[in-house]
């Protein structure tokens, strides 16, 4: 391609893995302690060994559900980029890409597509403040090279 083609990027959210792997530790650590306590209840009511374990397994899903929120990934290169999000990853090609935009006040960024359509892109967050700045800015030199490679090679010459 282009001599002056960007490194491939991959960028992930970071604050909110500072956030969410604590949390998900804690749930499951008050879920197994509530599930030990359970046998010992001064309702009367009684509780079998199969309610303890269904009751940690409760701490356990839960915890998922909130590591589901460190999930998210940009991925770019030359050719294409890939925006995986909380459960679901999608690839896209340059040529497919009218732009990448922050709208103010917006949680995270977004990938315009044609149509007035576009695709979140929950790995660049706005709680990340610099290394947001930075994503945006690797991702918008590797959408220019792309555009400007994709230009020069359609034109007639």
């Amino acid at each position: 391609m282009s001599e002056n083609v960007s490194a491939p990027v991959t960028f992930r959210p970071r604050r909110v893995r500072f956030v969410a792997v604590p949390v998900a530790v804690g749930l499951v650590a008050v879920f197994v302690v509530i599930a030990v306590l359970l046998r010992n209840t001064p309702t009367g009511a009684y509780f079998e060994l199969s309610d303890q374990i269904a009751m940690a397994m409760v701490g356990v899903l839960l915890a998922c559900g909130v590591l589901l929120l460190t999930r998210p990934r940009v991925r770019a290169r030359a050719e294409w980029i890939e925006v995986r999000n909380l459960l679901g990853a999608t690839r896209y090609q340059w040529s497919e890409v009218r732009g990448l935009s922050f709208p103010d006040g917006a949680a995270w960024a977004r990938l315009d597509l044609p149509a007035d359509e576009y695709i979140s892109i929950m790995a660049v967050q706005a709680a990340d403040g610099a290394r947001a700045v930075t994503a945006m800015r690797a991702l918008r030199a590797l959408y220019k090279d792309a555009t400007a490679y994709t230009e020069a090679t359609t034109q007639p010459h």
